[in-house]
């Protein structure tokens, strides 16, 4: 038992609608790449992050489960259909109770995972009980980010507090938004012995994002 050591489960759920095509979908294929990369090089994310991806566009799949770092493989990432948030978030749902381990009365289970939600859209299925139950379990602490102008940060707000807007759906604001990603990552990596329960640390966002209150 004692051979255990606690991991930090990072999921990035990603949407990979048609309107994802051409040098967006590129840009995130490249921000995945770059994040693996950075977070590699750095010890303490090496040892505690294990990293999942979610795609989600006419229907979800966990196109990678939680794994760690130096076995990580790049996805397949490919844009085209529409936008079912719904269904993303309740695989999340599905792959948190069965990949993160759960604290029993002899040993502690993993830390709370991290989730990284970017979306450029509007769901077009049905994600509210998905969202609610989400926001009231609090299984993970969830950052979402609204990719464009289409994007609609009252949605996103149903699932978690924390929501970023990120004006352009460039491929340097997406560059940006992943190396804030792994960031992100990094500094929690290191502090995981902050007691639970407290207000999780960010990096300022990147410039041109907006908090949104």
């Amino acid at each position: 038992m004692s051979d255990f050591s606690r991991r930090l489960p990072v999921y990035l759920l990603l949407d990979t609608s048609g309107s994802m095509s051409g040098d967006p979908i590129e840009a995130v294929r490249q921000g995945v790449k770059a994040l693996v990369s950075e977070l590699r090089g750095d010890p303490q994310a090496l040892e505690t992050a294990y990293l999942s991806v979610i795609t989600f566009a006419s229907s979800a799949q966990q196109v990678t489960p939680l794994t760690e770092l130096m076995l990580f493989k790049e996805p397949q990432i490919t844009a085209g259909g529409s936008t079912s948030l719904g269904a993303a978030l309740k695989l999340l749902t599905q792959c948190i109770n069965t990949e993160v381990k759960k604290s029993t009365p002899t040993q502690k289970g993993d830390w709370r995972p991290l989730v990284f939600l970017l979306t450029d859209g509007a769901p077009t299925d049905d994600f509210r009980s998905a969202a609610a139950e989400l926001k009231s379990a609090k299984p993970a602490n969830i950052i979402a980010c609204a990719a464009g102008s289409y994007a609609d940060t009252t949605v996103l707000k149903e699932i978690t507090d924390n929501v970023l807007l990120m004006n352009n759906l460039s491929a340097g604001d997406l560059a940006q938004f992943f190396a804030w990603v792994s960031g992100s990552i990094k500094m929690s990596s290191k502090s995981l012995d902050a007691k639970p329960g407290e207000a999780m640390e960010l990096p300022p966002p990147p410039q041109g994002f907006v908090i949104v209150p």
